[in-house]
């Protein structure tokens, strides 16, 4: 990204979480916050198109479809792991969090969420939050936002500044980034990721090398790399998922899952009667120590 401006595409991504909340029955991922912290000027936008179609709405077009149900499961896989060791872990930690509303509506009592992303898109989202009337949560429960410029500093040593316990369990969201990082800077993230405490995992989504495509999918790719370059956001990581299995298990990983497409249909849209599915390239892989 571009250092002196907030990330470009984390509103779309914010965007898309909200248009589901319109567009979508039922809902995969139940975000209600997600249409309070995209603004009045992009709520707006959605709540008319999510009126009769005319002119042809763009959120429905299969693509948009597609892409949307993308990221709502991945934040719906997130949400679910955290659900299901919540008793036995209080740290969460969304890296790359852009406007990820989770922390503003955290059920568990005693997870208290640290929000990782560079400064220029934190403050904006700060800065939304207010605009959005929606409150910071302290306490146990509560949110501790995390500042991190990788170029030129240390996740670990920011996170434990932060009051991270590493000698604790944590789950890591990392939802929408390792595409956007050097190959040697995600193996890095993951090397401190399998050195967490037993019960730890992260959730992530990565891209499979143009090669692994067939030709419809290449296109698609094609499209979507050339829009995020256009905004100072290239794609530039890309991995085969034997090698990325493979490569976690040898950094410590006890379990690894990794959802295709089908997978994460037959997870999360299955028996739909509004044909809300996956149709991307993109995988979400679980690992635990």
């Amino acid at each position: 990204m571009i250092t002196a401006r907030p990330s470009r595409t984390a509103l779309g991504v914010a965007r898309r979480r909200a248009a589901h909340q319109l567009l979508d029955r039922p809902l995969v991922l139940d975000d209600p916050l997600a249409l309070r912290i995209i603004g009045p000027t992009e709520r707006e936008a959605l709540e008319i198109r999510a009126g009769p179609p005319f002119p042809p709405d763009p959120d429905e077009h299969p693509a948009a479809r597609a892409l949307r149900a993308f990221v709502v499961a991945r934040s719906r896989c997130a949400e679910d792991l955290l659900a299901a060791v919540a008793s036995g872990t209080r740290q969460y930690v969304v890296l790359g969090a852009g406007l990820d509303t989770f922390a503003y509506r955290n059920p568990f009592a005693d997870v208290h969420v640290f929000e990782v992303d560079h400064p220029a898109t934190q403050a904006w989202k700060r800065e939304c939050l207010t605009g959005a009337g929606i409150a910071i949560p302290a306490g146990p429960a509560g949110v501790t936002f995390v500042a991190v410029d990788f170029e030129q500093q240390r996740l670990d040593e920011e996170l434990e500044r932060a009051g991270f316990r590493r000698d604790e369990p944590a789950i890591i969201a990392w939802l929408g980034v390792t595409m956007y990082l050097a190959e040697e800077a995600v193996w890095s993230v993951l090397r401190y990721v399998m050195d967490r405490p037993a019960g730890s995992a992260v959730v992530f989504d990565y891209a499979l090398p143009a090669a692994s495509l067939n030709p419809l999918q290449r296109a698609a790719r094609a499209a979507m790399a050339s829009r995020v370059a256009r905004v100072g956001e290239p794609w530039t990581a890309f991995f085969e998922p034997g090698t990325l299995d493979a490569g976690v298990r040898r950094l410590g990983a006890q379990t690894v899952v990794d959802l295709d497409g089908a997978a994460i249909n037959a997870r999360y849209f299955a028996s739909r009667s509004d044909g809300l599915h996956v149709a991307s390239s993109g995988h979400l892989m679980i690992a635990s120590t």
